[in-house]
């Protein structure tokens, strides 16, 4: 029998991590906690964990400069756990490699949903258990202009030089990428990406479209790589087009 999906939270709240240790437990996950963000930091750097739940406001340190060094030598999903209103922290975590956020006070089933949703993708994206590419799908490598996008081995390059991705930002290239001189929307990308609807006033798409600007840099010419269509979603730009 499999070992169950391993899932460390990282919040100082003792009666928060008691009920998501038992939601999570239901669900078939095995969950860790851990009080402080230097104990949990060493416990995610320590173990193979499916995904970290992890909160800002942390004693010691916060939850921005975990993620900072957990992104140094790990891929891992992260849920960061946010102050509710604090767009601001919403925007860090993001940046700093967060896979999606929750604001806190939040129902925890919908806390167990996310947590769903964000596995479902590290299973797709080739984690244990994960079904091995065939021969032909291995081989395959899609190419717009410049940005080379590599499926089985979700490795992306730009004029020849890899460039790291977070496992969301990956797949939000893939799904353009695929679809690359039409629009797609927001809500779209939000299912396919994030694995959940698009809520009011979440920014977390747009968020990843602004990390992958940064991280891909402009298409050749110069020209915007990704194009935001206002009031319909984004779309991957060809030169040719």
């Amino acid at each position: 029998m499999a070992d169950p999906p391993q899932i460390l939270v990282i919040d100082d709240d003792a009666e928060l991590c008691e009920l998501l240790a038992e939601l999570l437990g239901q669900e078939g996950y095995s969950v860790e906690s851990a009080r402080d963000a230097i104990s949990g930091l060493a416990r995610a750097q320590e173990k193979a964990f499916t995904l970290v739940v992890l909160d800002v406001m942390l004693p010691g340190l916060n939850g921005f400069e975990v993620l900072t060094r957990l992104r140094q030598s790990s891929r891992v999903p992260v849920l960061m756990l946010t102050a509710r209103g604090e767009d601001v922290d919403r925007i860090v975590g993001l940046e700093m490699g967060a896979d999606d956020y929750l604001p806190k006070p939040f129902n925890p089933r919908e806390l167990v949903a996310r947590v769903r949703a964000l596995h479902r993708r590290a299973a797709h994206a080739g984690a244990p258990g994960a079904a091995a590419p065939g021969p032909a799908e291995a081989q395959q490598v899609l190419m717009v202009d410049d940005l080379e996008v590599a499926p089985a081995a979700r490795r992306v390059r730009v004029r020849g030089e890899e460039i790291k991705l977070t496992t969301a930002e990956y797949d939000l290239l893939e799904v353009l990428v695929r679809q690359a001189g039409t629009v797609v929307s927001r809500e779209e990308l939000a299912r396919r990406v994030l694995g959940r609807r698009l809520a009011a006033y979440d920014r977390g798409i747009d968020m990843h479209v602004s990390n992958l600007r940064r991280k891909l840099g402009p298409g050749p010419g110069g020209v915007e790589r990704i194009k935001t269509v206002r009031n319909a979603g984004y779309i991957l730009a060809r030169e040719s087009a």
